[in-house]
């Protein structure tokens, strides 16, 4: 649509099970798209049979529809996302291209922990939340409620929401965008069922809770019919939409200069806060699929300009030119052509074979006027592994290039070859992501897999601060001074959400260590890296010869060692590596990668072994409902898995424990729940954070994981690594 204010980017974001789907089906059928007959049973953007197996979403699909408010129409870019833990990546990447959210919330449940996480991330992305209250009907029929508690149980989840937009909102946004069910931002209804209001509306139509309850109180369907033909859900949701979340015009004022990093004065990002159709293309991609027939297919947002095939652009990230070859607007899982798509849109592009989610694309001629969109947060990362080989050996060519091309859809698989061993490994965010992954493989690539059982993730991590230690260079020729130390959790944090980052300016850096984390302001001007895996390395050397020539190799050799510690070969997390001094050998010839990366690993390692080596392990957060007579079952369960209760409340005779529980051991959780409660208990998880792994299970762990691995049954010592 060329009238960018009658554009609307909506997501429908939600804990899972709660909906979702649902009501994208209901908006469907409005627009004509699918039979409003099977609206609730089609479930048509869950077009995966993986999907529509497990009854859960595990993409992000997106439509278009149009819908008129007051005789003008309206283009609303729905994006239905996924609703389970092991799949918020994909929301992440979802809410970067939208300028609303609707948070569906079931009327029983309430707000549960996935709901806390998906509304915590729309609002860092300053995406505004409009509230869904659905399965209303559960309310009649299962909690037999009468009006008056009807509404108090929905005031108290409008509450719960509220009070999570003050906790994570920006200060200017909280009031702003709190939700007051009498402006009309806050809808309450049953998707399956097709109706749902607003209190504004329904004060027009004459409808009240009294109706609902009448209408659920018989056996008659026609009197839910007749209520859906009254209030129906899509006009009470979209009406919604169109009036409170913003077109990007207005969206992109606000929302840009928290996305986009880089000048905000040059002509791509006044192009961008305009959102001008006729300004230098700036596109972000936040989705790539493969086309078995068109080849990859990239999904993502113009925020400028305006697209057409043929047009010549430029990838900042993959730093290579690229030529649009068609572009096109998503229907669900079909794909319709388009002969432009301006600014305020979102679009699918053919031709970028070397683009990837979170790739920003720019106008070839703006190439050099340097910019890119932040990088994305994810809420988890990978925790869980399993080596995978085909079942039949020819097929394996077949199975690297569908890993690969796995890999490009869904960046938050990882892929990667054991170089000891050999083995294919596959890491995902929990063990639904990587067993969706597996049948994925089977499905869409036809590559039947052997795997081994999952394997939970580790890092290493130290808890003292070590001496100095020499670490030599084969030859003798050059040796390094280095010693280690963790860092604190305060720094942890600032990398990990991305407010400290190895390219920025070290005063900039400096400044913010100082204030937030009680860092000394000269030493972290020192800082010259900052790995994945957040750990930092310091130069605190004077005058040292010749260290500028090879700084890029030690640099190098810094990041290998990080990969790979001395403990099990698992990545190194939270340290602080110190460079206290070097000695190197004048000669070229004498200090190449071969000579420099073990000297450099050597002292690191030798370091790390003196201060308190330790293995952290990732832990999942559990958010559990369940009758008051279980609860003593539930927590036998979770002390058995080395779980611990953080939080226990009640009300009514519902219990909601939360609770920390090893990822290593949650792989039976779902049966032992369940069996320990009769399936009465009703939980989510989310990835909480890293911690030591207790000191009386230590060694055993690293040596099993050494033995998997193939490495030396026993411990390594800090000889090992002196020569």
């Amino acid at each position: 649509m060329k009238d960018r204010t009658r554009v609307r980017n909506i997501g429908i974001i939600a804990h899972v099970d709660h909906g979702k789907t649902t009501t994208s089906d209901q908006l469907l059928a409005a627009s004509g798209i699918i039979s409003p007959k099977v609206a609730g049973e089609a479930l048509a953007l869950d077009y995966l049979s993986v999907e529509q197996q497990r009854g859960i979403t595990v993409k992000a699909a997106n439509v278009s529809l149009y819908h008129e408010v007051e005789g003008k129409g309206y283009v609303i870019n729905l994006i239905d996302t996924p609703g389970h833990v092991d799949f918020s990546g994909r929301v992440t990447r979802s809410l970067r291209v939208l300028d609303g959210s609707i948070v569906v919330v079931d009327s029983v449940e309430g707000v549960m922990t996935q709901t806390e996480t998906v509304l915590r991330q729309s609002l860092e992305e300053r995406v505004r939340p409009i509230l869904f209250v659905n399965k209303v009907d559960r309310l009649v029929k299962e909690l037999k409620l009468g009006p008056q508690e009807m509404m108090q149980k929905l005031m108290d989840i409008i509450k719960e929401v509220n009070n999570l937009i003050n906790i994570y909102a920006e200060p200017e946004l909280k009031e702003k965008w709190a939700i007051n069910p009498t402006l009309g931002n806050v809808v309450f209804g049953s998707a399956k069922d097709r109706w749902g209001f607003s209190i504004p509306m329904a004060q027009k139509k004459g409808i009240n809770m009294k109706h609902v309850i009448d209408a659920y109180s018989t056996t008659d369907k026609a009197k839910i019919n007749e209520l859906a033909s009254q209030v129906p859900i899509n006009e009470a949701l979209l009406d919604a939409v169109i009036k409170f979340v913003p077109n990007p015009v207005d969206a992109q004022k606000y929302r840009i200069p928290k996305i986009w990093k880089g000048d905000l004065d040059n002509e791509l990002a006044k192009s961008m806060l305009n959102a001008d159709p006729n300004g230098p293309v700036v596109m972000m991609i936040t989705d790539m699929k493969v086309d078995p027939h068109a080849g990859l297919v990239a999904t993502g947002r113009v925020f400028s300009g305006t697209i057409r095939p043929g047009s010549e652009v430029w990838l900042v990230n993959a730093k290579a030119p690229q030529k649009v070859l068609q572009v096109s607007i998503y229907m669900g899982q079909f794909r319709e052509l388009a002969d432009e798509i301006p600014a305020g849109n979102i679009a699918a592009v053919l031709g970028l074979e070397r683009a990837r989610s979170g790739e920003t694309l720019i106008d070839i001629r703006y190439k050099d006027l340097q910019g890119s969109f932040e990088k994305l947060h994810y809420v988890s990362e990978p925790v869980v592994t399993i080596a995978v080989e085909p079942k039949n050996p020819k097929d394996l060519t077949k199975m690297i290039d569908a890993l690969r091309k796995l890999s490009i859809e869904d960046p938050n698989l990882v892929v990667k070859i054991n170089e000891e061993t050999g083995e294919y490994l596959l890491s995902g965010m929990g063990f639904l992501h990587v067993e969706v992954s597996l049948q994925l493989l089977k499905d869409n690539y036809g590559v039947d897999v052997v795997t081994t059982p999952p394997i939970v993730v580790y890092r290493e991590s130290v808890r003292n601060k070590s001496q100095v230690f020499e670490g030599k260079s084969p030859n003798k020729h050059n040796k390094f001074y280095i010693s280690v130390e963790p860092l604190n959790d305060k720094t942890i944090e600032l990398i990990s959400n991305g407010t400290i980052k190895e390219d920025m300016d070290s005063k900039e850096m400096a400044k913010i260590l100082r204030d937030q984390a009680d860092w000394d302001y000269d030493e972290a001007k020192k800082i010259i890296a900052i790995d994945e895996n957040v750990n930092v390395l310091i130069d605190a050397t004077s005058g040292v010869q010749h260290l500028r020539e090879i700084m890029d190799t030690m640099l190098q050799g810094y990041r290998l060692a990080m990969r790979e510690g001395p403990l099990a070969h698992e990545p190194i997390r939270g340290v602080k590596v110190v460079l206290h001094d070097a000695t190197i050998h004048e000669d070229p010839a004498h200090r190449g990668p071969a000579q420099i990366y073990p000297a450099v690993r050597n002292a690191i390692f030798a370091a790390m072994l003196m201060s308190k080596p330790t293995l952290l392990e990732p832990l999942q957060k559990l958010d559990i409902r369940v009758p008051m007579e279980f609860v003593g079952n539930v927590t036998a369960v979770l002390s058995r898995k080395r779980g611990k209760v953080l939080n226990m409340t009640q009300s009514g005779s519902v219990a909601r424990i939360l609770a920390e529980i090893p990822v290593s051991e949650s792989y039976e959780l779902a049966s032992d729940l369940r069996g320990s409660t009769g399936g009465r208990a009703f939980w989510g998880t989310e990835f909480s954070k890293w911690a030591p792994v207790p000191d009386s299970i230590l060694t055993d762990v690293i040596l099993k994981i050494r033995e998997r691995k193939g490495l030396p049954k026993e411990l390594p010592k800090v000889e090992d690594f002196l020569s």
